[in-house]
């Protein structure tokens, strides 16, 4: 029998460091910056964690990562792990850390994640890594690299429902319009369609500017009971709603490349806490691709299958739009720092439910979404949060 953690949890403390490119600190270094900025923003002491959740560093690998940050900061926690945190099993590990609240494993806990793709790989590990991502046997032999498996979304989306480069584009465009209202984006100079169609071609049909950024940076939140957090210095985010899909690791093995297991993540979340795709205020989608954002739209119900292009060409992600989407600039224009780069679209989240957020904040915003993927499309997350408690 299932239990619900509608309400049991909240997020207390969130926090970046800055991003882009980080020269002057290591991955570790960053992943204990945000952790501690977190912390201090949750009103605490690290000595008051006694939970711990981190994911390794392509740039530092570390074989007891947790472990050694736990060492880094000097505390003992009694829940201590490490994640393969490739996107969605960012958020998954957050519904891990929720249930471990709830069952007494820990009482307080942090997730931090950091990486310097940017200024730690060298341009071969960067391509070494994109092209060992396929499957060793029936990918891999073919030369593809990622973009090249996120390409076949796209065209896969566009000989069946008739989703044009433009309608792709916009995406982009959306996310550089909300990265032009914050201070912490990599990249905030507005950018047109036509800039996206006429940036460099990557693989076809995706564009430089349809591709994630390359970024350093590390991003943390803090986790605590509802009962305690109301004792805390911010307004409590609540999670509401959590679920999961995960139907397959490589590319070559989807069932379907239009839809994903968002639908079932999304069905799931929806169902826990009560509301449904039209209840939302905002949606952070994780978009490592505009066809990923494409397809994400239309599993998590927020417009009929077939119906992403059209939905995003009518200006709805945009700042002010029905369905503000990616309001801190997203993979596309914030940052992309690899595995943690999901982390920054839950700490925007916390920043838009206090309602806190500048510029760029949502007016009244009560409930949002965060979903995020991993793999090519292969394991999902999706989160609701809320200001209130029910």
């Amino acid at each position: 029998m299932s239990v619900s953690l509608k309400g049991q949890v909240a997020l207390v403390g969130a926090a970046d460091t800055a991003v882009g490119a980080v020269p002057d600190r290591s991955p570790m270094e960053l992943c204990v910056e945000a952790a501690l900025l977190a912390i201090d923003d949750a009103g605490l002491r690290k000595n008051d964690i006694d939970g711990v959740v981190t994911c390794n560093a392509m740039a530092q690998p570390m074989l007891y990562h947790a472990e050694a940050f736990a060492e880094y900061l000097q505390i003992h926690p009694r829940y201590c792990m490490t994640v393969g945190a490739g996107g969605g099993t960012t958020f998954s590990i957050l519904h891990h850390a929720a249930s471990a609240i709830v069952t007494g494993m820990a009482e307080t806990v942090v997730i931090s994640m950091a990486d310097s793709l940017r200024t730690g790989l060298s341009r071969e590990q960067a391509l070494m890594a994109q092209s060992a991502t396929g499957h060793p046997q029936f990918e891999q032999p073919y030369g593809a690299t990622v973009p090249a498996y996120y390409a076949l979304i796209a065209q896969a989306h566009m000989h069946q429902f008739g989703t044009t480069s433009e309608q792709l584009a916009e995406i982009a465009v959306a996310a550089r319009a909300h990265a032009a209202l914050n201070p912490a984006a990599q990249k905030r100079d507005p950018i047109s369609v036509q800039d996206v169609l006429a940036s460099r071609l990557i693989a076809d049909p995706l564009h430089l500017l349809d591709c994630s950024l390359v970024s350093d940076g590390g991003s943390a939140v803090v986790m605590t009971s509802a009962e305690r957090a109301v004792d805390l210095v911010h307004q409590p985010v609540y999670l509401l709603g959590v679920g999961e899909g995960h139907t397959h690791e490589h590319i070559s093995e989807a069932r379907d490349l239009t839809t994903s297991s968002a639908l079932l993540a999304g069905q799931r979340a929806y169902e826990m806490a009560g509301v449904c795709a039209a209840d939302m205020d905002f949606a952070q989608l994780y978009d490592c691709f505009t066809p990923t954002v494409l397809v994400e739209l239309e599993d998590l119900g927020f417009c009929k299958k077939g119906e992403g292009g059209a939905f995003a060409a009518s200006g709805a992600l945009r700042p002010g739009g029905r369905l503000p989407v990616n309001t801190h600039g997203g993979l596309l224009s914030h940052c992309h720092p690899g595995n943690p780069g999901s982390m920054f679209a839950l700490t925007e989240s916390v920043w838009q439910l206090r309602q806190s957020a500048g510029d760029r904040q949502v007016p009244g915003a009560q409930l949002g979404l965060v979903h995020a993927q991993g793999g090519i499309m292969s394991s999902h997350t999706a989160l609701i949060l809320g200001r209130e408690q029910s």
